[in-house]
């Protein structure tokens, strides 16, 4: 589940992106995990055939998905604010404004994170999106942003378990 988490991590992050030091708040990491959610999902869908048809990563239309479109389109704009946060001016003048920013950037992000995933995943990930079915997307990108945000800082403290996760622009969680 860990490297499942960690691939998550990379949505909507260029390798560029990576290297600078701006964060992306809560509500921001939400906001790209929600757009790229769909396109993940569907990945997965191809990627894990020996899910059965049924599995909810498999179906390629239905509520599930549907629920999950209709939440990144939503969050479409919090998220574009969010990337040109972390990317170079002249791109996020240029492209991100564009109509086809979005199907570019979660065209780029779903394989890079759904090529992470190993056969032996595919039973989990099809266990704990049928676990998260019932929640709104956002509590499920929520979840996932916190799980991000607990690894970060968890590789801060050193923990071996977690050094391979990457480092990502994600503000740690605020205390509470």
């Amino acid at each position: 589940m860990t490297r499942w988490l960690a691939a998550l991590a990379l949505i909507g992050l260029p390798g560029s992106a990576l290297a600078q030091t701006p964060c992306l708040t809560t509500q921001e990491a939400e906001a790209v995990t929600l757009v790229a959610l769909p396109d993940i999902i569907r990945e997965t869908g191809r990627v894990c055939t020996t899910l059965p048809a049924t599995s909810l990563v498999r179906r390629t239309s239905g509520p599930f998905l549907a629920r999950y479109t209709a939440e990144a389109d939503r969050a479409w704009p919090v998220a574009r604010d969010a990337i040109a946060k972390l990317s170079d001016p002249r791109v996020s003048m240029l492209l991100l404004q564009s109509e086809l920013a979005r199907p570019l950037i979660t065209s780029l992000i779903a394989p890079m994170v759904v090529g992470r995933v190993q056969p032996s995943d595919c039973g989990t990930i099809d266990r704990m999106a049928t676990l998260l079915e019932p929640l709104p997307a956002r509590n499920t990108a929520g979840i996932i942003v916190a799980g991000l945000q607990h690894l970060k800082a968890e590789k801060a403290r050193g923990t071996a378990s977690v050094r391979d996760v990457p480092d990502l622009p994600v503000c740690p969680a605020a205390r509470r």
